[in-house]
């Protein structure tokens, strides 16, 4: 079976996707290629032998020569396009977020309920990378014992000019607040977010710090630095009661020179979650054909969007915020 894929989006993401889906893949083609901008979309469409390019995403969608649907454009498009597949009864591999407001991501739900059947993964990509899938199994074996605590940070090496402590929560944030909710199979309580006091503590890509607690009684603690200079450098740590497991990044080599031993970052997140974008894809497109549905779903989506909102309403009140689940439908 060959599955059809329209991709949405030519950029920094939606390029890597296509050269995924293009040459790591099999059982793959890439129908077409729409980004707002047609020439990009030619050029990302003609470096990976895709069909066609086109600028108009709801004709594509509707399109019966397309079988499925990858979006990753700009993150305001997310919600509005994956309701389209939806309503098109295609399947849809939404780059996160799902969107960042949690009633757009309500009414792609109701639009996937009324359906009858789960056609949105969300793009948590981590949920798929070598490094949690082993933390995750260890957890589940009880080789840790029950869990405790999960402690993440995610740092980068500089933010964007317009990079703002708000976006470090709604923007860096959900895929920590995802894959622990993952790893922990609970919900979220409750979270406080602070900053760090320093000079000047509102400069843009202000470090953010925060704890959540989760329903079932972990502690969950999450920084998010987006101006950490050194490199990209994601790490997490699983505490149980009888032990923890610790994030490994795949260093394929070390340098031993002038008496120290040095560690090379990468500069973003592509080469450190390459696996795990291959394998999400992958698993995506095997779950198409078996007709069963993988990954981060689209309620899972708006779980990590409330968490964002309760956050940049802790951020701004300087207290705890409680969160509060939609009911959640059965087809969850």
């Amino acid at each position: 079976m060959t599955v059809r894929v329209g991709l949405i989006g030519a950029g920094t993401m939606g390029a890597d996707h296509a050269r995924i889906l293009c040459t790591e893949i099999p059982g793959v083609s890439l129908q077409y290629v729409c980004d707002a901008d047609a020439a990009r979309a030619k050029h990302v469409a003609d470096a990976c032998g895709a069909a066609d390019a086109t600028t108009d995403a709801l004709a594509m969608i509707a399109d019966r020569s397309v079988d499925a649907v990858l979006v990753a454009s700009p993150d305001q498009t997310h919600a509005p396009l994956s309701r389209a597949c939806v309503e098109a009864r295609k399947p849809v591999l939404c780059e996160k977020p799902l969107s960042q407001d949690s009633k757009e991501c309500l009414d792609v739900i109701a639009a996937e309920t009324k359906g009858g059947k789960r056609l949105v993964q969300v793009g948590f990509m981590r949920r798929f990378d070598p490094a949690y899938v082993e933390m995750k199994a260890a957890l589940a074996k009880g080789v840790v014992g029950p869990a405790l605590m999960f402690h993440c940070f995610h740092r980068n090496v500089s933010a964007p000019s317009n990079f703002t402590g708000q976006m470090a929560i709604t923007n860096s944030a959900p895929h920590e607040f995802d894959i622990a909710r993952f790893m922990l199979d609970t919900d979220y309580a409750e979270i406080s977010v602070f900053r760090p006091e320093f000079r000047d503590s509102n400069k843009v890509g202000a470090p953010v710090f925060m704890v959540l607690k989760t329903v079932t009684g972990q502690l969950v603690n999450v920084e998010i630095n987006n101006n950490a200079a050194y490199g990209y450098d994601v790490r997490g740590e699983l505490v149980g009661e009888k032990g923890s497991v610790f994030l490994r990044s795949p260093i394929h080599s070390e340098i031993l020179v002038n008496l120290q031993t040095i560690t090379t970052y990468p500069t973003d997140w592509r080469p450190r979650f390459a696996e795990a974008y291959r394998l999400q894809n992958s698993a995506w497109l095997k779950s198409i054909e078996a007709g069963q549905p993988v990954g981060a779903s689209a309620w899972d989506g708006y779980a990590a969007t409330l968490v964002a909102e309760a956050g940049v309403d802790s951020l701004s009140k300087g207290k705890p915020v409680k969160l509060s689940l939609a009911a959640k439908p059965r087809l969850y």
